[in-house]
């Protein structure tokens, strides 16, 4: 499901912000950006309850993970490709992706193409397998587990499956609330 034109259903807030909500929507926003609250951030501040419990385990992800960053962002691209929220892949194309040196190729992997492709190393391409599989079934068989433990340590397979879920619960919020894309953030490329 790809971001649609016919508007947002859940509006996200709009300025002026009173001043708690001003600082509940900076604390969500990189220090010192400049930019205007993110569209997703502004509508997670419709419940401000739950904004403020969600972002510590997104900061976390994001900021303080125990996975490589290339890697979390493989798998961030993919969930978020898998399920249809070009809002998110677009956003981490930007502020990710493009910083830790993904090649256009690789994002365009991330949406159309497989763990197969040539653009992965070997690390790459299983975190791609994970996402899909973990897409597909919800859990990880014994062949793909095995080859992940060979590879990673407990605590890092837990953070790349949080990391999917995580990413997976973003795109219901986002495909279901209808949230615009940033006029700055790339759209899924064409296949």
């Amino acid at each position: 499901m790809a971001h649609t034109p016919t508007g947002p259903r859940i509006p996200p807030l709009e300025p002026p912000y009173d001043p708690t909500t001003k600082t509940m929507l900076d604390k969500w926003m990189p220090p010192n950006s400049g930019m205007e609250p993110l569209a997703l951030f502004r509508t997670f501040g419709v419940h401000d309850d739950l904004a403020s419990r969600m972002r510590p385990l997104g900061a976390g992800i994001l900021g303080h993970g125990r996975v490589e960053p290339r890697l979390r962002e493989v798998m961030i691209h993919r969930t978020c490709a898998l399920c249809g929220a070009e809002y998110e892949w677009g956003v981490h194309a930007v502020g990710f992706a493009k910083p830790l040196g993904f090649t256009d190729a690789q994002l365009f992997s991330t949406v159309h193409g497989s763990a197969e492709d040539p653009v992965w190393s070997q690390d790459e391409a299983l975190v791609f397998r994970l996402a899909d599989e973990l897409y597909a079934t919800n859990g990880v068989g014994d062949e793909l587990f095995a080859a992940l433990s060979a590879l990673f340590s407990p605590d890092q397979i837990l953070e790349l499956v949080i990391t999917a879920g995580w990413y997976r619960t973003i795109s219901y919020v986002i495909n279901t609330a209808r949230v615009e894309l940033e006029e700055w953030a790339p759209r899924f490329p064409l296949g």
